[in-house]
C-alpha cells in the first residue's frame, strides 16, 4: 500500500464531535496491543473524549483510507486542559505548564505501520503547537520491563523513534496511572515516563 492510499486531515473545534465515536473504537482496537495491553469500553472512551474535545487548543489528526475509514488519528492540546495526574509530574518536574502542549495518543492500525505516518503526526502537532506559540510539546508513555512476558518477540520500542524527533525523557517525570488489562479486572497501576522536546516558533 502506497501513500496515494491514505489521507490525513487537522480537526479541531466544533469538527471535532464526529470523531469521538470512531476514534473510541480505534483507541481500544490498538491500545489491547503490547505495550499497553489496555482492556477499554466504550462509555469511558466516550467520556474522555467529549472532555478532551473541550480541551483548550484541542487538536485531532486524522488518517483515513481511500474509502474514508479512520486507520489511525493522534492528539493534542494544552498540558494544562488534562487532568491533575497528568499535570503534577510536570509540574514537580519544574517545567512551565501555560507554554507546554500535550501529546495524546497517537494510534495507528498495524497494516498502515512503517510508511512515515507516525512522523506525519508528530510534524502535523508540532506545526500546531508552534503556531499557537507553545515553546515545547510533551507527551507519556507506558514504561514495561524490557523482559515482559507478554512482550511480543518482534516488538520494536518506539523510543529511538522518539529520540530521532528531538525528544528526551525526563527522568524526574514518572506518573502512575490506572487501567484494567483483561476485561472487567481490576485497575493495575503503570508507571508512565514523559518525553519532551523544545519546539521553533
Amino acid at each position: 500500500m502506497t501513500k496515494a492510499h491514505y489521507f490525513l486531515e487537522s480537526v479541531c473545534g466544533a469538527q471535532l464531535e464526529a470523531c469521538i465515536e470512531p476514534l473510541a473504537e480505534l483507541r481500544i482496537r490498538v491500545f489491547a496491543e503490547y505495550p499497553y495491553l489496555y482492556a477499554g469500553d466504550l462509555d469511558y472512551e466516550h467520556r474522555y473524549l467529549r472532555a478532551f474535545a473541550q480541551a483548550q487548543d484541542a487538536l485531532v489528526v486524522t488518517v483515513k483510507d481511500h474509502n474514508g475509514k479512520l486507520v489511525g488519528c493522534s492528539t493534542g492540546s494544552a498540558i494544562l486542559s488534562q487532568h491533575k495526574a497528568f499535570i503534577e509530574p510536570l509540574a514537580n518536574a519544574g517545567i512551565a505548564l501555560d507554554s507546554t502542549f500535550y501529546f495524546g495518543e497517537s494510534v495507528l492500525l498495524q497494516e498502515w505501520r512503517g510508511q512515515g505516518i507516525g512522523h506525519q503526526f508528530f510534524d502535523r502537532r508540532e506545526a500546531f503547537a508552534s503556531q499557537h506559540h507553545y515553546r515545547r510539546a510533551c507527551f507519556c508513555a507506558v514504561i514495561r520491563e524490557p523482559d515482559h512476558p507478554q512482550q511480543p518477540q518482534d516488538y520494536r520500542s518506539l523510543n529511538t523513534f522518539w529520540h530521532k524527533r528531538g525528544y528526551q525523557q525526563l527522568p524526574e517525570a514518572v506518573g502512575h496511572f490506572d487501567w484494567p488489562e483483561t476485561y472487567n479486572g481490576p485497575q493495575v497501576s503503570h508507571p508512565m515516563g514523559y518525553w519532551l522536546r523544545e519546539l521553533s516558533l
